[in-house]
């Protein structure tokens, strides 16, 4: 037999230690030189765009604003003189707002816009429920702005070293009307005031001719020159030059003038039920119009067809009638016991709103805990810190219940936290 022929196959070469590494160094090389052009690059970049753009502020802000207008996003927030502080003027807001409303106009569309305002002191309060009451009070104004397409502004800085406590909201409202051109409307509500009505809306074209929106009653004013025939506590107030001047006019009877002592005096005799010999806010305001009508009268409306704020001492008594009254058209009509989104509750609420008829035990649209101060924990001598206490929890259950409705629960009770799973065609089978 013969002998196989054997076949030699060539072996596959292994590379050898010294050239790996030689492609290693050489990549390393590449990397580390690609990293170092990138920092330069970066780095002259940088240095570049900073230049670029410090130059261009500096020149844009060397250009007066009469040359400006050459710029196609020039406007008044560009002239270095405008002054968000009390005590300098603003010229020409009309026409500002205007022109800013006509460079943004994606802004500007749609209704009048309402900006809330509201605001607290910054640090922890004295009342050890205060910080909690506070909170509860700020989700309140929340709910009302969400179901109303509102924005809302709380505020928890003082604006003015001079203007505190019930001064304190001017400076904010002013510095709102600048840095809110496109709202129509600028709407202070008090920290302890709580909305109790979250369907309710303003009649807004009521007040189409007007600047200033406060709840008060003229023969009060004009014949009996009263203290409380105002609240200055929640007030509309239109975004205009108008409304710039009038509040100048009102801050200058205030803590920044050097006669405020003097005008605390001459309040206190000229309104036969002021108490106390400081200016304040709302005396002063019932003082301009007693002493000003002509000027400033005919823009101020007075609301007194429906609660726009009331005196939480006759309101916190009637939550409970004002309960059964909604309850009842609510029996009555299927339609309004419809489970729906909480996105569609404004249409709901104008529905139960026109089926109210003339039921007068109509929810408040705000109680005003006047003479409660939920932070510090003080009070008028007319009650205790446990009716103040009590009144705003249950005022503040009430109105969350009618939040809670559309997730489809309500409290206990108004003075408990707790809540209970409403059933289907509620309240119909409660």
């Amino acid at each position: 037999m013969g002998g196989s022929a054997t076949i030699s196959l060539p072996m596959a070469r292994r590379p050898s230690k010294s050239s790996s590494s030689s492609c290693i160094s050489r990549a390393l090389v590449v990397f580390a030189a690609a990293a170092v052009l990138l920092v330069v690059f970066y780095g002259i970049y940088t240095s570049f765009s900073a230049n670029f753009s410090s130059s261009v502020y500096e020149q844009r802000s060397r250009v007066p604003l009469r040359r400006r207008g050459r710029l196609p996003d020039a406007t008044f927030y560009d002239d270095p003189s405008l002054s968000y502080l009390i005590g300098r003027p603003v010229d020409d807001w009309d026409a500002k707002r205007r022109e800013w409303r006509r460079l943004n106009p994606h802004l500007a569309v749609g209704r009048e816009r309402i900006l809330m305002v509201s605001g607290s002191q910054a640090g922890p309060c004295r009342n050890p429920v205060g910080d909690h009451l506070l909170l509860r009070l700020f989700k309140n104004k929340a709910d009302y702005c969400r179901r109303h397409g509102i924005e809302l502004l709380y505020n928890t800085a003082l604006l003015h070293p001079k203007m505190g406590s019930y001064w304190a909201k001017i400076p904010v409202i002013r510095a709102a009307m600048l840095a809110h051109p496109e709202a129509e409307w600028i709407w202070w509500v008090d920290s302890d005031a709580a909305f109790t009505d979250m369907d309710f809306e303003l009649p807004m074209s009521r007040y189409s001719s007007h600047n200033m929106v406060v709840h008060g009653w003229a023969h009060l004013i004009y014949e009996e020159r009263s203290w409380v025939s105002l609240n200055a506590g929640v007030f509309l107030i239109r975004n205009c030059q108008w409304s710039l001047d009038f509040m100048a006019e009102w801050a200058s009877m205030g803590p920044t003038s050097p006669d405020y002592a003097r005008w605390g005096k001459i309040l206190k005799d000229e309104l036969k039920d002021k108490l106390y010999s400081e200016a304040d806010d709302q005396s002063v305001l019932v003082y301009i119009l007693l002493k000003q009508k002509e000027r400033w009268g005919d823009k101020i409306y007075l609301e007194s067809e429906f609660d726009f704020e009331s005196y939480w001492l006759g309101t916190v008594g009637r939550l409970e009638e004002f309960d059964r009254a909604y309850t009842a058209v609510e029996q009555r009509e299927e339609v309004l016991r419809r489970r729906h989104a909480e996105a569609t509750s404004r249409a709901y609420g104008r529905m139960r709103e026109e089926r109210m008829g003339a039921e007068k035990r109509r929810r408040p649209l705000i109680t005003h805990f006047t003479g409660c101060q939920p932070c510090s924990g003080d009070h008028n001598e007319m009650y205790t810190a446990e009716s103040c206490l009590e009144g705003m929890q249950r005022a503040l259950h009430f109105a969350d219940n009618q939040v809670l409705r559309d997730y489809g629960f309500r409290h206990a009770d108004f003075l408990s936290a707790d809540v209970v799973p409403l059933p289907f065609d509620y309240p119909a089978t409660y």
